[in-house]
C-alpha cells in the first residue's frame, strides 16, 4: 500500500473507532489492523479488516426495512424510526447505496481506499 494511502487509512480508521455508531466487532478489527501496520501480519489483517468493513456497512434498503419494522421502532423509538425512514428514502432517491451515519460514511471511504 502506498504511504499516502496507508496514512489516509490509518487516520480514517482512528476516526472510525471514535464514532458511536461503529459496532464493537468493527472497532476490534480496526484496532487489530492498526496494531498490525508495519508488521509481517499487516497483509493478513488488511484482508480481515476489509472483510469486516464490507460486512458492517449498512445498505440503504436494509436500513429502511429495519427502521420501518416493529423491531426498528422499538430500537429507535417511533419518532426517530420515522425520521430515519424518511431521510433514508430521500438519500436513496439521490443515489445513496448505504446509510449516511458517520460510521457508514467512513466505512465506505475505507472500502474504497483498501479495494
Amino acid at each position: 500500500m502506498e504511504r499516502d494511502v496507508l496514512n489516509q487509512v490509518i487516520d480514517k480508521t482512528k476516526a472510525l473507532m471514535e464514532v458511536p455508531t461503529c459496532c464493537a466487532e468493527l472497532k476490534e478489527a480496526a484496532k487489530e489492523w492498526l496494531d498490525a501496520v508495519g508488521t509481517n501480519d499487516e497483509d493478513r489483517q488488511t484482508e480481515r479488516y476489509l472483510r469486516e468493513l464490507k460486512e458492517d456497512i449498512m445498505p440503504i434498503d436494509q436500513l429502511i426495512a429495519f427502521a420501518g419494522s416493529e423491531d426498528g421502532k422499538k430500537y429507535f423509538g417511533e419518532e426517530k424510526a420515522a425520521e430515519i425512514v424518511g431521510h433514508s428514502n430521500t438519500i436513496k432517491q439521490q443515489g445513496a447505496a448505504y446509510c449516511d451515519c458517520p460510521a457508514c460514511m467512513l466505512v465506505e471511504e475505507l472500502i474504497h481506499l483498501l479495494s
